[in-house]
């Protein structure tokens, strides 16, 4: 006694962490004892145990002879070591040889009268046992199965739902012994027994049905078998509006008035899930709001939670539970807190926003970072929600801001006060000046970089300007290089936009040019230059609205010019990133990271690899979407996707073979090409085997003349057939026949070469400012009667969005976009209605006057 308690006063480590595999295995030994010590094997089993949970790598040869040295400890009776036998050959059955020898002595402890023997014998003969042995002992699993003692028929059943994944028609058989036991008064052999039975019926819906059917109508004692069923009988349910499905949600219903907790909140939860309307939903709200009341702090959380998940699209079922969540504000388990708070601030009034931020005021400051993170993305939500309530929650979330936290914490709420800036235009002035305050203490480099980004797009659009300078030119003063660049560039933003604030600008930049980190020199002599000039074109596309590259192609484009550095590299070249409006995520719901949408050169940028020398080409400027060549039914489809890079053109050919007893070899495309192009190279597909799809790239340099590039392709498919086995796709002897399939023609126009955008709100500033710019228009007769629909032809040859189009009965284009090789073009076209059909005058205007003649080409 006093040993071991000196053993428990001695504050040592794990006992087991320092093992030493090598020596484990030489202390098996003592299990050839002729007297074995139980107490000593048992604990050299245990340090084996211990060993291959931690992940120790045992080879074959070690794991068999541990294994065939534990067998020799079937000779002691003493129940604790027969156990750990059992144990540690379950374990050492997946690494070693020739385990199924044991099965004999396994199998005489299964069907022995020592019940501490059975249950583990049959849990360790199941795991050793393959799918060819099972028929020797599938007459004492169903013996088991339906054994009084409750271990051992739990034993078997667990044991039949693992086999039914190697022998799912042998345990299918074993279902009426699993009948059976269902009804049985242990609560874990029932549970076990049903889901052996819903898994032998898995396949047959059928056979659910009239499963759920009938135990929903018997007294099945077990809560877990009741659970179980209740989520059957709610997949049953689930999306069936009929009245076949009314017997399962009558006995769902049923199931809120039972005895255990566990099934009346399994039951509230189904409902939740089912149920579209308030209504519908109300005896599972009754039931939530009474777990948000109770003693029990697991029945106050599931509570909780539930009902804020239902705050996304049910509101007003949630708000009747308003003071019974506000009594869980000040619940000792913060995770019931908080999801009380983030739920009454999803279901609240707008009158009592007031109230709820001074409630949970206190609250906030005592719970950790995770926890907080989650009150403000409820407030951010609720910005959004009560927009005139801008005040007090900019300033709630200002003093949180003051706080004590991590980067993760405070990048939330100052994502909430941006999103409050962005979103709402009478919020704009006080959330800049939260912003500008945090700034002046903030220690993390990425939020306050971020911050300043902020300030210089949103600063110079504010009533007054100025009032942000002195916060932005501090962080030059007192910060790191990091802070400092980026306070240069926010800084430029207000010399830019707001021209009586140039010349104090231009000083604050001058002094910028003697600071010791070359990235805020370079930005400062940058901006200075361009400032310097006052040319508003120059300001405009290299300080205001400098377009983005796409982060993806960007690096490829960055990585295929360090391959052929010869030619300057040109980030015009590089397709812009699309911006994409950023849907609200419902509060209180767990998040589940959804895969970013890849645009379509990011697709094919993989395929585009394979093709050898590609890196000569330079960077790619635009991948058009696929064409079809051929039509949907016939033996052969074929569709072109055109891959558009500065001088060239890549044609890839996506081809499906649909017939199943032809093989096609030598696959290739023989291509027409207007004069002044010229095919570079050829890609073919070596094999096109049934109902699979594999390209065939051809390589062409356009013409050096922009206004030649404007043409019409034909093409043929040309292959070798070989006849194959249309079952095993085998095929057969000797060599195939030459083939051919003529394609549709397909065209390169102007929409293909250009990158197009739609004109924004400052398109005829942007027009204006490009009055110097050569200049193409001419006036055209249009073959349609509608305006529309010639204002529409239109865009599609220019490759614009409809969204370009304004105006009624006269309609106006306005957009423009980067042509191939990186110049910009700006496209306005007013269309009116005449006697001898739609008149247009179009004009373009570019730096390359033969871009804007291209344009003018494409209409004409």
């Amino acid at each position: 006694l006093k040993r071991d308690v000196k053993d428990e006063d001695d504050n040592s480590s794990n006992p087991y962490q320092n093992l030493d595999k090598t020596i484990v295995l030489q202390e098996t030994r003592e299990f050839n004892q002729t007297l074995v010590i139980p107490r000593k094997c048992s604990l050299i089993l245990t340090k084996i145990l211990y060993l291959l949970n931690q992940g120790e790598n045992f080879t074959t040869q070690e794991a068999t002879d541990a294994f065939f040295a534990t067998t020799k400890l079937f000779q002691s009776k003493e129940i604790m070591l027969r156990r750990m036998v059992y144990l540690c050959i379950k374990e050492l059955s997946k690494l070693a040889q020739d385990v199924i020898i044991v099965t004999s002595s396994l199998t005489k402890d299964m069907t022995g009268k020592e019940d501490l023997y059975r249950a583990a014998a049959i849990r360790a003969l199941c795991s050793i046992t393959d799918a060819s042995m099972l028929q020797a002992i599938e007459r004492y699993m169903k013996q088991a199965i339906v054994d009084k003692n409750p271990a051992v028929s739990s034993a078997a059943l667990v044991s039949a739902l693992h086999l039914s994944s190697t022998a799912p028609d042998l345990v299918r058989r074993w279902a009426n012994e699993a009948q059976e036991t269902i009804n049985s008064d242990n609560a874990m052999v029932s549970y076990h027994a049903l889901g052996v039975l819903v898994l032998s019926r898995r396949n047959d819906k059928l056979s659910t049905v009239k499963l759920v059917t009938r135990l929903s109508k018997s007294h099945i004692k077990s809560p877990y078998s009741l659970c179980l069923l209740i989520r059957l009988a709610a997949q049953l349910c689930d999306g069936d509006d009929s009245e076949a499905s009314q017997p399962y949600i009558d006995f769902i219903e049923c199931c809120l008035r039972h005895k255990s907790e566990m099934v009346i909140y399994e039951a509230a939860h189904a409902i939740v899930n089912l149920r579209k309307t308030a209504r519908d939903l109300a005896p599972a709200v009754s039931v939530l709001q009474l777990f948000c009341s109770s003693s029990k702090a697991a029945l106050r959380l599931a509570g909780a939670r539930t009902l804020a998940r239902l705050t996304t699209e049910h509101p007003t079922a949630v708000a009747a539970c308003a003071i019974d969540l506000e009594n869980l504000i000040s619940d000792s388990n913060r995770s019931v807190a908080t999801l009380a708070v983030t739920t009454l601030l999803a279901t609240g009034a707008e009158s009592s926003v007031d109230r709820l931020m001074k409630q949970i005021s206190s609250f906030v400051s005592e719970i950790p970072d995770e926890f907080k993170i989650i009150v403000v993305r409820a407030i951010r939500q609720l910005c959004s929600k009560f927009p005139r309530k801008h005040q007090s929650l900019a300033a709630f979330l200002a003093g949180m801001l003051r706080d004590e936290g991590g980067l993760e914490y405070k990048a939330a709420i100052a994502d909430a006060i941006i999103a409050l800036v962005e979103e709402n235009p009478d919020a704009k002035e006080t959330g800049l000046s939260h912003l500008c305050e945090f700034i002046e203490d903030c220690e993390h480099t990425a939020l306050a970089v971020r911050i300043l980004h902020l300030l210089g797009r949103e600063g110079p659009k504010s009533r007054h300007p100025s009032r942000y300078i002195r916060f932005i030119y501090n962080r030059v003063i007192l910060e790191s290089g990091p802070v400092r660049a980026a306070a240069v560039s926010a800084v430029a933003q207000f010399g830019a936009q707001v021209p009586e604030l140039l010349p104090n600008i231009k000083v604050l930049l001058a002094r910028c040019q003697l600071d010791e980190e070359d990235e805020v020199r370079d930005r400062a002599v940058y901006y200075s230059t361009i400032l310097e000039t006052e040319n508003p074109q120059l300001i405009n596309d290299f300080i205001v609205n400098i377009p983005k590259p796409n982060v993806v192609l960007l690096e490829k484009a960055l990585r295929d010019h360090l391959l052929n550095p010869e030619e300057p590299f040109n980030i015009l070249s590089v397709p812009a990133e699309e911006v994409v409006k950023e849907t609200k995520k419902p509060i209180a719901e767990i998040e589940v990271r959804k895969p970013v949408q890849m645009s379509i050169e990011e697709i094919y940028a993989e395929q585009l690899a394979k093709i050898p020398g590609i890196e000569k080409l330079g960077p790619l400027f635009k991948t058009n979407l696929p064409i079809d060549l051929t039509e949907a039914e016939i033996e052969y489809r074929v569709r072109v996707v055109k891959h558009v890079y500065a001088r060239h053109v890549i044609f890839q050919f996506e081809c499906v073979n649909t017939l199943n007893d032809q093989i096609l070899e030598d696959v290739h495309v023989r291509l027409e090409v207007p004069p002044e192009y010229e095919i570079k190279s050829i890609v073919p597909c070596q094999k096109l085997v049934y109902n699979t799809q594999d390209n065939v790239f051809v390589v062409v340099e356009y013409p050096c003349a922009f206004i030649d590039s404007l043409g019409s392709f034909m093409a043929t498919l040309e292959f070798v057939v070989r006849d194959c086995d249309p079952n095993t796709g085998t095929p057969d002897p000797g060599e195939g026949y030459a083939d051919s399939y003529p394609l549709e023609e397909f065209e390169m126009g102007c929409s293909d070469q250009i990158r197009a955008r739609a004109g924004g709100d400052d398109w005829e500033q942007t027009w204006e400012r490009a009055a110097n710019v050569p200049e193409a228009n001419d006036t055209f007769v249009l073959s349609q009667t509608d305006v529309g629909d010639a204002a529409k032809a239109v865009c599609e040859h220019l490759g614009l969005p409809n969204g370009s189009i304004s105006g009624d009965a006269v309609k106006e284009i306005r957009g423009g976009g980067i042509f191939r090789g990186g110049a910009p073009v700006l496209v306005r076209a007013r269309l009116a209605g005449s006697s001898a059909g739609v008149t247009m005058k179009l004009s373009a205007r570019s730096p390359r006057e033969d871009v804007a003649q291209l344009l003018l080409a494409a209409v004409g």
